[in-house]
């Protein structure tokens, strides 16, 4: 069986840390025979949810761009890796909006796939952007991938990133843990059915009757 990770690379530099990062962990899956797509969505004009619904009714969102482009290709996936600099303590801008409406506009299921997130900052702010790109994963049902330490390396430029050989020894260790989860999770799936998933109840908390 052929499993598949999407990498999302929310930084605007196609050969900066993050793609430093996201380069490492794609080789080490390739590596244990998962097949990879890196693709460059920092660059990209991505404007934010507007709220408006069009998704529900047309299954796509109403601003065609990279987003309709990846949401198939998600359907498909068994993982997603998001990646991103730090800025003043939060992911990138464009990564925010690009996963805001991925997530909202794609609406199948993501139940199993597995998701992690990948963060490059020269100093601090880093376990601040981990944190809120992993919440994507913990509201769709998607098992998050661990390493040896928090999926995130340090530099200014990707010459830094060389140079801290743990951040790039934790990238390796993410990929390991990615395919060993993916290929789990793969085979029970064959063998007994995913769990199920209960999604009948929606609660509001408002006041009065």
């Amino acid at each position: 069986m052929n499993h598949k990770v999407l990498l999302l690379n929310g930084s605007p530099h196609e050969k900066g840390c993050t793609a430093r990062a996201l380069e490492e962990v794609s080789k080490t899956l390739n590596e244990e025979g998962i097949e990879t797509e890196i693709i460059q969505i920092g660059k990209e004009n991505i404007p934010g949810c507007k709220g408006c619904n069009y998704c529900v009714s047309h299954g796509r969102c109403v601003y065609n761009d990279l987003v309709n482009g990846v949401a198939p290709k998600f359907k498909e996936a068994d993982g997603l890796i998001i990646g991103s600099p730090v800025y003043y303590a939060s992911p990138n801008g464009t990564a925010l909006a690009f996963m805001d409406r991925l997530f909202f506009s794609a609406g199948y299921p993501k139940h199993m796939k597995v998701g992690a997130a990948v963060v490059s900052c020269r100093r601090g702010g880093n376990t601040a952007t981990f944190d809120a790109l992993n919440k994507y994963f913990t509201i769709s049902g998607m098992p998050v991938v661990s390493s040896t330490y928090w999926n995130m390396v340090h530099g200014f430029t990707a010459e830094h990133v060389e140079k801290d050989l743990e951040g790039l020894q934790t990238m390796r260790n993410l990929g390991r843990n990615m395919a060993f989860l993916i290929k789990a999770i793969a085979a029970e799936k064959a063998r007994s059915g995913l769990p199920l998933e209960e999604t009948e109840d929606f609660t509001c908390f408002h006041q009065g009757k």
